[in-house]
């Protein structure tokens, strides 16, 4: 009697998706709708309602991001011990709860400290970017991993597309008297959908007998999980270039509202439309370019011409001025561009010399390093903005770039590395 023949294998492009990305996607994506919204005015809402100076609006981000390099790391390692599915589900009610308490303030503060209340109340919720990249690292192959982190890339890039068009078009909508409440409105009540989605649809990716035993301590500044995850060959280099590479790019992100209205004369509107092209092409070049290059190309050389592409970018937006809003297109897509490579790239390159029962923990050792980022980097674009002049932050944004593609060139590839394991063996 003959043997039955087994049935082959449908093709990679047929098969199913990777379980849990979907769900993945939809939290990041509401966690930077949730960020970027507030772009074209929480700073000058700040301004110009509350009377503070640009420094100062430009610290709501600041505070944002602190909370984020505090708690990060904390959510990470928590995920570790009990699994990713508590911590996310969390977080995203957590996020619904800040960003309806940062629209009350809009509304009815009279003083900007609410502000900042409710976006260290959000800071916290969504320092989920780490426990998200070890979801992803969860369910995918080594050689899946580019593409895995690629689609938290996209959600980037499609929140940025969104979220500042949205802001933008909603700021000017006046409550009693009020403007800005109602975007924080629509994001809080996007993310109340997002819990029920997350809470009925998202499975957990760490079984019980891949969870880590050992008991770490939840302080947000644990100095031996991060000695931990340096230990691991390759990893503080790329943390390192991801620290200089976040510090600065956020030069930009409060200060880009003053920027096209002192320079541009753009309304708040206007100001949306160019983030939103701006994430448009990170999403593509997330969503669907990194794919093929993360084929072809080692994660270092990504990195490499990500972070070169991204100096060029910021000299263009210093020059703008000089050539006019086709110029401020063309450096933001440049922008882009360098981005959209090097972000799945560092995680990538990060997750796969991780150990494998710590990757929360070294991914939000990443994440909480760009956090940190984070927060010095608006800061010093509204300290600069200030003192030297609308051009400077991103005079100072191309320096930084040229120094974070100096540093990747200490990266190592996998290529080498493998070269290297296998002679010492």
């Amino acid at each position: 009697m003959e043997r039955p023949r087994p049935i082959p294998s449908p093709p990679a492009a047929a098969r199913a998706p990777i379980p849990g990305l979907g769900s993945i996607f939809l939290v990041v994506f509401l966690d930077i709708l949730g960020f970027s919204l507030v772009l074209p005015f929480l700073a000058q809402e700040a301004r110009d309602t509350f009377h503070t100076t640009e420094l100062t609006g430009t610290l709501l981000g600041a505070i944002y991001s602190l909370m984020q390099f505090l708690f990060v790391p904390v959510w990470g390692r928590v995920s570790d011990r009990v699994g990713r599915r508590p911590v996310l589900v969390w977080s995203v009610l957590a996020t619904a709860v800040g960003m309806a308490c940062l629209g009350v303030g809009l509304l009815f503060a009279s003083s900007v400290a609410w502000l900042f209340v409710a976006r260290a109340a959000s800071g916290i919720a969504t320092a989920n970017l780490g426990t998200a990249s070890a979801y992803i690292a969860d369910v995918t192959k080594p050689e899946e991993r580019a593409r895995g982190m690629g689609m938290i890339g996209m959600a980037f890039g499609l929140g940025f597309i969104f979220g500042p068009a949205i802001g933008g078009a909603l700021a000017g909508i006046s409550i009693a008297g009020r403007t800005g409440a109602v975007p924080c409105f629509i994001a809080a009540s996007l993310s109340v959908l997002n819990l029920a989605w997350v809470y009925f649809r998202l499975r957990e990716s760490l079984p019980p007998e891949r969870r880590s035993t050992e008991r770490r301590s939840l302080a947000p500044l644990n100095f031996s999980a991060a000695r931990d995850a340096f230990a691991r060959p390759g990893i503080a280099i790329a943390v390192l270039v991801n620290f200089v590479l976040i510090l600065s790019f956020t030069v930009l992100d409060q200060t880009f509202r003053f920027f096209t209205e002192d320079k541009f004369g753009m309304t708040a509107l206007e100001t949306g439309l160019v983030l939103g092209f701006i994430g448009i092409v990170a999403a593509g070049v997330q969503g669907g370019l990194i794919r093929p290059l993360a084929k072809r190309f080692d994660e270092a050389i990504l990195i490499r011409w990500g972070t070169a592409i991204q100096a060029l970018a910021f000299a263009g937006l210093a020059a703008a001025p000089s050539f006019g809003r086709g110029a401020l297109y063309a450096a933001g897509g440049l922008l882009a561009l360098g981005n959209g490579l090097t972000q799945p790239s560092i995680s990538a390159y990060v997750s796969k010399r991780a150990d494998p029962k710590a990757q929360g923990a070294t991914l939000g050792t990443n994440q909480s390093a760009a956090s940190l980022a984070r927060v010095f980097g608006p800061a010093l674009g509204g300290f600069l903005y200030g003192a030297l002049g609308p051009r400077s932050p991103y005079a100072a944004g191309a320096l930084g770039m040229v120094l974070a593609t100096g540093v990747a060139l200490f990266l190592v590839s996998s290529r080498a590395q493998r070269n290297t394991s296998t002679q010492t063996s």
